[in-house]
């Protein structure tokens, strides 16, 4: 243990992390030497040192590339904290120094992302132009080990309760019911009161399987003693909702704020249908005990005011 300690805290130095990180990310010496811009068996000789160093082997070579053992990756987690810890201090810094607010990392939703987040965006972009966002998008299955690596700042999207933890703080900013929304002039956009039958008997853009939104969906079309469509394609990106929308004339499902967004652009028309299912809230998370750079401040200060006002915003009913 006394070993392990002392590696930790002062043997590995930033070329080893960096090479862990690659050597996971890609799991090819080879391809691992070529992002680093080193030979491979450059790659090869500081894995061996690393490993000498732990009294360990930290990664498996087979014919097929390089796993991490056990114990690589717990070293992998460890070395892309530091390396996260590394680059928010870093842009701190250099923010400091030229008088701007940094930079901001942040995992979203689609839910959040084309309402919410975007004139959050605006909002900081007004007050600090120089501050740069980077987005990236997924579930929480997805981004919240980011987030607890340091790799995002903060986190966007529905509240799930499965994943409340003590690590984690966070914060309900709005409800936010789903809605049905088809292609402009499409047939079900001029019935006066479509019903669950007409939505099973057309093709679907269902969520994936795992989200917990699919199967409340799945409920409602049993609760109506039907079965859920038959053609479905799976996707919780709204980019591929309105492509399958429009080119094979889907019906899908979208948070409302976003469905109405969209509607304003004339890219969707909001059905006149109720989905009365239960969602948790869009909200906040960000990890507990970390202190957020001066540019995630000023963005989650944005979201809360453009929240507020959804709030307050009467939403049109179904």
């Amino acid at each position: 243990m006394a070993q392990i300690d002392r590696v930790l805290r002062s043997n590995l130095k930033l070329r080893h992390l960096q090479m862990l990180v690659a050597l996971d990310q890609f799991r090819h010496l080879g391809r691992a030497a070529e992002f680093l811009s080193v030979t491979q068996p450059a790659v090869s000789k500081t894995l061996a040192e690393i490993e000498s160093m732990f009294g360990l082997p930290l990664f498996e070579r087979s014919t097929r590339g390089t796993e991490p053992t056990p114990a690589g990756a717990s070293v992998v987690r460890f070395a892309r904290s530091v390396l996260a810890g590394y680059e928010r201090t870093r842009e701190e810094i250099a923010a400091e120094a030229s008088g701007a607010v940094g930079r901001t990392r942040v995992g979203a939703m689609v839910v959040a992302t084309p309402v919410l987040l975007a004139q959050a965006v605006e909002r900081l972009k007004a007050r600090s132009i120089h501050t740069t966002v980077l987005i990236e998008e997924g579930d929480l299955t997805r981004l919240l080990p980011k987030l607890r690596l340091g790799e995002l700042d903060l986190f966007v999207g529905r509240l799930e309760p499965g994943y409340a933890s003590p690590d984690l703080e966070t914060e309900a900013l709005y409800a936010e019911p789903m809605a049905v929304v088809v292609q402009p002039g499409h047939a079900l956009a001029r019935k006066r009161k479509p019903q669950w039958a007409d939505l099973a008997a057309l093709p679907c853009v269902m969520p994936p399987p795992w989200a917990s939104l699919r199967v409340k969906l799945d409920q409602m079309f049993f609760a109506h003693d039907l079965h859920p469509p038959a053609d479905i394609v799976e996707s919780a990106s709204f980019l591929a909702q309105l492509s399958f929308i429009h080119q094979r004339g889907a019906v899908a499902f979208m948070a409302r704020a976003v469905a109405q967004h969209f509607a304003q652009q004339g890219q969707v028309a909001v059905l006149p249908l109720a989905v009365p299912i239960d969602l948790p809230p869009v909200g906040l998370i960000t990890l507990r005990g970390q202190r957020p750079t001066p540019g995630t401040e000023q963005l989650i200060a944005c979201l809360r005011e453009v929240a507020a006002g959804m709030r307050k915003k009467p939403r049109a009913k179904a």
